[in-house]
């Protein structure tokens, strides 16, 4: 185990009852069969979905966080394969919808678009972030904040991309991070040992529903709880 899994300092420990799953890109064209497939997304939607079960029972904020490209609003490195045609979570697409797995009601995009929030259940929204951060030019912090979060479970597609941004910014907003490291497509060992220098911890999602489900969260050294910090142990 390495020297950064030791004990975690309480400033960056994940508190699981303040906290909301944020659920990244896992649409129907970035799974296997769709017109831009991630590789090991697929693979990963059954981990994510065991997060979504434990997140909706214990009546915690879920927030699915989703791209749609249509327009000039495009990210650069993505704007001239739109601009030249590609379909790719085009709005109103059968594949710009979360994969039916998770059970969400279909996308309103003009709503989505224009910055709002779709709820589809008590606990539940989905938000389009127009760029690789689910925080840039949305009201995800102000959702999290009106609804006392303090920590964001991350999950979902392509690591590298817009799960790692987002990890970014939500630790440059001070909420506790914690990956679930095999509900994470495109992620590694380096990736676990670079977050975890901004503080962002990880955990499998059978260890994080585990805890949400009252398992272990502090005590002796018999009880800690799963965070680590650093490459897997």
């Amino acid at each position: 185990m390495s020297t950064l899994e030791e004990r975690l300092d309480p400033w960056i420990a994940p508190h699981l009852a303040t906290s909301a799953l944020l659920v990244v890109d896992t649409q129907r064209d970035f799974v296997d069969g769709g017109s831009s497939p991630i590789a090991g997304t697929t693979q990963v939607l059954p981990a994510i979905a065991r997060l979504l079960e434990a997140y909706r029972s214990a009546s915690r904020p879920i927030v699915h966080i989703v791209r749609l490209y249509a327009g000039d609003d495009v990210d650069l490195v993505r704007r001239s394969a739109i601009a030249a045609g590609a379909r790719m979570a085009s709005p109103g697409t059968v594949g710009s919808q979360i994969v039916p797995e998770f059970g969400v009601a279909d996308l309103d995009p003009d709503l989505l678009l224009r910055g709002g929030l779709q709820q589809v259940s008590p606990t539940e929204i989905v938000l389009f972030k127009p760029r690789w951060s689910a925080f840039h030019r949305t009201e995800l912090e102000s959702h999290l904040r009106e609804r006392g979060v303090d920590t964001v479970v991350v999950a979902g597609c392509n690591y590298p991309n817009c799960p790692r941004a987002t990890i970014v910014d939500a630790s440059e907003r001070d909420l506790r991070v914690l990956i679930a490291s095999d509900a994470i497509s495109g992620v590694d060992d380096r990736h676990l040992e670079e977050a975890g220098r901004i503080g962002a911890v990880h955990a499998t999602a059978a260890e994080i529903v585990a805890a949400l489900d009252g398992g272990p969260v502090s005590g002796s050294p018999a009880t800690r709880p799963p965070w680590r910090r650093g490459r897997p142990a």
